[in-house]
């Protein structure tokens, strides 16, 4: 029987960070989920298990034959590659797009196209297999990396924030082909930043706090022990206040009584295929939209036509804070009235930049800094750190955060204008239970100030703020979506 024995276990991170696994073993044939904040070590971990992260004293004794470990960093590269492979804004005629398939992505170790076939059918991404990897949606590429991961029929299989971007009906169908996977011989483990992501199966869990593995046990009983945790830290968030804006005065104030976005006839296609199919939207003033609907069904590119940044955006009749597209305004003419935080945002912020800076850019709008930051700007991003307990790592570079303290300070660099409009695509992805309870506070304490509207994009319904008053669904119909719109 296979088995993975730590024992007093000390895996070096960097020259002043540890993570410490005192006595853990796993075992063939079980299934463990281990929680952690975001920064406690969970990513580690996961290396530590499949042998990628070697201890610097104690012991690691393992013979599992095959360990296979599924990432979200993993998964940045994986895009961010892609998209090396040639920019295809810069193809010359009859040039070929070299982006891979979901299929060859799925086959890369493994070449097997009956198992590709099996598997996909498993995630239900069928339709997905002779379409370029780097055009699918967050919850797509997900689904096509996990069918790569068990391609190679691994027998530990350690999957590192799984249910992150994907839509309800995903999680509910990965969690139970997850739980089909089990038997004797093969060993399942997930590493979470939420307790209600533990599937039902799961026997065994450990929780992380600071690098140390603190408590492991019995599903049940941890989850009693963490939850009691979450209450008592959701009472410290009462009476929180947010700094203040930079200078509001220095961006146009918006007429009181002209909606912020006007979208007529809405249509966007990529290739013939519609993305988004003769939509009617307008986001009247004191409103705050909730944005639902599956993976790939168009919401991001709805975003994106709002941020200005699709260049489908100039083809519609779109109106967006007064001023109809393509009438002269610029791109910082309508990023000045918007703060923003999504996974394509993170993907993009490649710059080497120190946590501060990336705070501060918020107030340019800008990815890195190109111009003088103001002694102001600088004590409100010395608040705004304060209010993420991230004081100490003001200069630590961005990238040597974990992925979920980058997201947190993302949302922190969304907030900081104190914007019109506030457009958070997936924001919660990569927190853990915590910092979710922060960022919803900060929303509300925003939203409460009366001088911001929300969009709000979420797979997980009980992370819509209160504040919500309508809701936009993406609903599927036949090969496109229609839309459905609500009063809340």
């Amino acid at each position: 029987m296979s088995m993975l024995q730590i024992t007093q276990g000390i895996f070096r991170l960097s020259d002043t960070r540890t993570l410490n696994l005192n006595d853990l073993t796993l075992r063939a044939g079980e299934s463990w989920a281990f929680v952690g904040a975001n920064g406690s070590g969970k990513s580690s971990l996961a290396r530590a298990l499949s042998g990628e992260l070697a201890p610097s004293k104690g012991q690691a004794i393992g013979d599992f034959r095959h360990p296979v470990r599924l990432s979200l960093e993993q998964l940045q590269k994986l895009v961010a590659d892609e998209w090396q492979r040639n920019n295809t804004d810069l193809l010359s005629p009859g040039e070929e797009d070299t982006g891979r398939t979901a299929a060859e992505i799925i086959q890369d170790e493994v070449r097997d196209p009956a198992r590709c076939q099996q598997l996909a059918e498993k995630f239900g991404i069928t339709y997905l297999l002779d379409r370029r990897f780097k055009y699918l949606s967050t919850g797509e590429t997900r689904k096509t990396l996990l069918c790569q991961a068990l391609m190679a029929q691994p027998d530990l299989l350690i999957l590192d924030e799984p249910f992150d971007g994907l839509d309800v009906a995903s999680r509910a169908n990965l969690a139970s082909v997850l739980g089909e996977l089990q038997r004797p011989d093969f060993t399942l483990v997930l590493v979470l930043n939420r307790f209600d992501d533990i599937p039902d199966f799961i026997q065994q869990v450990g929780v992380l706090a600071e690098c140390h593995l603190s408590h492991t046990g019995p599903r049940k009983a941890i989850l009693a022990e963490a939850l009691v945790a979450q209450l008592a830290h959701s009472e410290k968030l009462d009476g929180m206040t947010l700094p203040e804006p930079d200078d509001a005065e220095a961006i146009p104030q918006l007429a009181a009584d002209a909606p912020l976005i006007v979208l007529r006839d809405g249509v966007v296609s990529y290739n013939d295929r519609p993305i988004l199919h003769h939509l009617d939207w307008q986001v009247d003033r004191q409103q705050h939209w909730q944005i639902v609907g599956p993976n790939g069904a168009g919401k991001s590119t709805l975003l994106s036509l709002i941020t200005g940044d699709h260049p489908q955006g100039y083809s519609n009749d779109l109106t967006l804070f007064g001023r109809r597209r393509g009438s002269g305004e610029t791109i910082w003419d309508i990023k000045q009235h918007i703060g923003y935080v999504s996974s394509s945002l993170h993907l993009d912020y490649r710059v080497s930049s120190s946590v501060r800076n990336v705070i501060i850019s918020g107030y340019f709008d800008s990815i890195g800094i190109y111009q003088a930051v103001s002694d102001r700007q600088q004590a409100l991003a010395k608040q705004w750190l304060h209010l993420l307990g991230m004081e100490k790592q003001g200069d630590t570079p961005f990238h040597d955060l974990s992925w979920g303290q980058q997201r947190l300070v993302l949302i922190a660099r969304a907030l900081v204008k104190h914007p019109a409009l506030l457009i958070l695509d997936e924001p919660l992805q990569g927190l853990d239970p915590i910092n979710r309870l922060l960022v919803r506070r900060f929303v509300d304490v925003l939203i409460g100030e009366g001088r911001t509207q929300l969009l709000f994009v979420s797979h997980h319904a009980e992370d819509a703020p209160q504040c919500i008053t309508h809701r936009l669904s993406f609903i599927a119909d036949g090969d496109r979506y229609g839309y459905l719109q609500e009063t809340l």
